[in-house]
């Protein structure tokens, strides 16, 4: 059956159901794994192997011991804290880790006892379903632009966007070089690099480059990793050169959550002149593993 008699069928399908099951079938096409196994794609299947492969040259947190401030930040949080990378790591892999007791969802509240509380995971990375949204449901058509990742760590970005998207250029800049040897070997592995390219450099080095982009994508890129002065220099700096009128901004969690903890410090850059933010739809269906719950973190903003 070609696509069009199968997109017949089912329109038929939908005129002859019952006015009060039409909804309730409609919300199962959306919502429903059963039908997983008819959306695996191409792509997915790409990152897939990307995660298999990263995991093999990764320590289970996928923090390098260089990231001494990441590792230190994630340690003083109040409720025990785990990164756990949602790029390499999914729920079936998380649940395996769990079961093969080399990784647990809780913790304990009382040494020896069996009184145990959910564990706090954190992610410096998209999820391949966070990513499948940000480039079908999020982004528009970036054919010709040029996107940039702040922090691009493993590069899970700039791979999604190349299989996903249709950008002329993804720029990744990565301050720690252990992920720009990582990113370079992914990208040689499976013949990225006529589209991707990777930067070792602070982003407030930067300026023509942001200057230039359409798109730029910063995905918890700051609050771990830098002092709170030395974040405010680095919104001051974006905000002082990602200026092209149309350009798209991309961050994870809003930008007010993310300059809220930096109130008390001077200068930090004021958003209303600059951007605007863009309502998302997060309701759109994409795969049984996709955290509506995570995908709400991402916000879109526009510079006007």
């Amino acid at each position: 059956m070609n696509f069009s008699d199968a997109k017949d069928n089912i329109l038929q399908i939908l005129s002859r159901t019952d006015s009060q099951d039409l909804t309730k079938l409609i919300s199962w096409m959306k919502h429903s794994d059963d039908l997983d196994n008819y959306l695996v794609d191409n792509q997915r299947a790409i990152l897939q192997s990307i995660a298999d492969d990263l995991r093999c040259s990764l320590p289970l947190e996928a923090m390098f011991p260089s990231e001494t401030m990441a590792i230190q930040k994630t340690q003083q949080n109040p409720k025990p804290t785990m990164h756990v990378d949602a790029f390499l790591y999914d729920e079936e892999t998380v649940d395996s880790l769990c079961e093969e007791g080399k990784m647990s969802r809780n913790f304990c509240l009382t040494c020896g006892s069996h009184r145990t509380a959910p564990m706090e995971f954190i992610s410096h990375s998209f999820s391949i379903s966070e990513l499948q949204f940000l480039f079908l449901r999020v982004l528009p058509d970036l054919s010709g632009k040029l996107v940039v990742d702040v922090g691009s760590r493993l590069g899970a970005v700039l791979y999604g966007g190349y299989l996903y998207s249709t950008a002329a250029q993804l720029v990744g800049v990565e301050i720690c070089e252990e992920f720009v040897k990582l990113q370079k070997m992914t990208v040689e592995k499976y013949g990225f690099s006529d589209r991707i390219q990777m930067i070792h450099a602070d982003i407030c080095s930067q300026a023509v480059l942001l200057q230039n982009a359409d798109v730029l994508i910063m995905n918890n890129v700051f609050e771990y990793f830098m002092e709170p002065t030395d974040q405010v220099r680095a919104w001051q700096f974006i905000s002082q050169n990602f200026l092209k009128k149309g350009a798209l901004l991309v961050t994870v969690p809003s930008i007010q959550e993310a300059l809220m903890s930096l109130q008390e410090t001077n200068g930090v850059p004021a958003i209303g002149h600059w951007l605007q933010e863009v309502p998302l739809d997060y309701s759109v269906y994409l795969q049984n593993d996709a955290d509506p719950d995570s995908l709400k973190q991402i916000h879109l903003y526009t510079v006007i």
